[in-house]
């Protein structure tokens, strides 16, 4: 593996895998004449790659199909090892294969944050440029012969009725079959008998017949089977952990558990009047790496993100999953939010923008959480007074302060100082309350990922 030095300035940090060395020196090239892109590291085989990520930790990966030890298929094993430990890493994978069955193995687990191009037209246009900067946003990007093959058995004779037409359609823009089901008003099985048999028409009017046409079929057919049953569309649509816990048959929709939970609530202080001033694209690019910071830091004490509405977050620890010691992780995430905020807010001030200050509310008790909604279209839910009172403990911390209720404060085990605020009266609560404020919560300073720090571009 080898460093490369970052040019100055704001860029997207690319980290680039192939055995080539003239070929890996080409992309380089092709990938730094853009302003925005960077090449922070390289690397020639599969463990070069997944330990070079984990030391750089690149918003985008780019790399070969094969490469040592056995040129089979490391690049895209490799690729899959480093968005399992790192899951916002942008995938673009570079291959002089134009066969569909790496671009469907690349994309069995979903789509979203990977691209497949082809080396011999990477250096037209601006393909692999706009490819690295669509992953690292989440997007697709896919090489046009690419879609052309994967697409081509659905325009090859085969005397498809328009109906079937329609349904395979629908199948190649990624819709689920139980959404096609939800939408036709049919049972899911109907419709995954309806894909199979037209699979099988495809594969007989295939002109030449071949065995490698007809695996084709079977493989993107396969891939589309795959996603269904592992969860992919839930896994976008569910805060951490409650795909595989509603697959697992631990949670039906609809049903509801009593949780013992410590919910957070945070707010950004004075968010209306620098709404009133800023840009409102350059705001928008500042949100987004808020919410980046704030995610960061729940997720790294075990909590599970709500939800995110304008400039407030909600998140919980202690469920889906139990957590004994919740109110101590609530606190030092709340902790690590305000550190990550204060080095992005020192990072903006350099560039002229205003600073967020937060702040945090925390309440331990009782919360009823369901499931709420249709197989296509879930929300996790957590309802209760604890949920109330955490909003409402936000609402007395001042920029840069935690505040929270009684409950957490008996239930907290980490050393920390704090003072008890006078007793008052609430919105929604007959008897005064008495919540106390963190003064003191000795922790390291959280890890800040790379890229955090970077000045937000405006978004278009």
């Amino acid at each position: 593996m080898q460093h490369s030095a970052a040019p100055p300035g704001h860029a997207i940090d690319v980290f680039l895998a192939d055995d080539n060395l003239i070929v890996r020196e080409g992309v380089r090239a092709l990938i730094e004449r853009n302003a925005d892109l960077r090449v922070v590291g390289v690397a020639a085989d599969y463990d070069g790659v997944v330990s070079g990520c984990a030391e750089f930790e690149p918003q985008v990966l780019v790399t070969d199909v094969r490469m040592p030890p056995a040129f089979h298929r490391e690049g895209i094993d490799a690729a899959k090892e480093v968005r399992k430990r790192h899951p916002g890493t942008g995938v673009v994978v570079l291959s002089q294969y134009d066969d569909p069955e790496y671009a469907v193995s690349l994309l069995a687990e979903g789509s979203a944050g990977y691209g497949y191009l082809l080396k011999d037209r990477v250096a037209e246009g601006n393909q692999l440029a706009d490819a690295i900067r669509a992953v690292a946003t989440g997007g697709t990007a896919l090489d046009p012969t690419i879609v052309e093959a994967l697409v081509r058995p659905v325009v090859a004779p085969g005397g498809l009725l328009p109906a079937e037409e329609e349904l395979l359609g629908m199948v190649a823009e990624g819709k689920p079959i139980k959404a096609i089901a939800a939408a036709r008003k049919v049972p899911p099985e109907a419709i995954d008998a309806e894909v199979e048999a037209v699979f099988v028409k495809l594969a007989a009017g295939v002109a030449s017949g071949s065995p490698a046409a007809l695996n084709r079929l079977r493989l993107l057919h396969q891939a589309i089977v795959d996603r269904e049953e592992q969860g992919e569309t839930l896994s976008r649509l569910l805060p951490g952990g409650l795909a595989e816990k509603l697959r697992g048959g631990h949670q039906r929709i609809g049903e509801t558990e009593r949780v013992v939970v410590t919910v957070l609530m945070s707010d950004i202080r004075s968010y209306s009047t620098i709404a009133e001033h800023a840009d409102p694209s350059q705001l928008a690019g500042q949100l987004n790496t808020h919410r980046a910071a704030m995610n960061h830091a729940i997720l790294g004490e075990g909590g599970t993100v709500m939800q995110f509405v304008g400039d407030a977050v909600m998140a919980v620890f202690g469920a889906p999953f139990p957590q004994p010691d919740h109110a101590d992780h609530s606190a030092l995430a709340a902790a690590a939010m305000h550190s990550l905020q204060a080095e992005i807010n020192a990072r903006w001030a350099a560039d002229g923008l205003p600073a967020f200050g937060l702040g945090i509310g925390l309440s331990t008790g009782e919360a009823a959480a369901a499931l709420l909604g249709s197989e296509e279209r879930l929300e996790y839910t957590l309802v209760g007074d604890t949920v109330n009172l955490s909003q409402r403990l936000q609402q007395l911390a001042a920029a840069g302060e935690t505040v929270l209720s009684e409950a957490t404060s008996k239930a907290m085990t980490v050393p920390m100082m704090m003072v008890a605020l006078p007793a008052q009266l609430v919105k929604g609560r007959d008897a005064a309350i008495v919540a106390y404020k963190i003064t003191q919560l000795d922790i390291p300073a959280p890890a800040i990922p790379r890229g955090l720090l970077t000045t937000p571009e405006p978004m278009t």
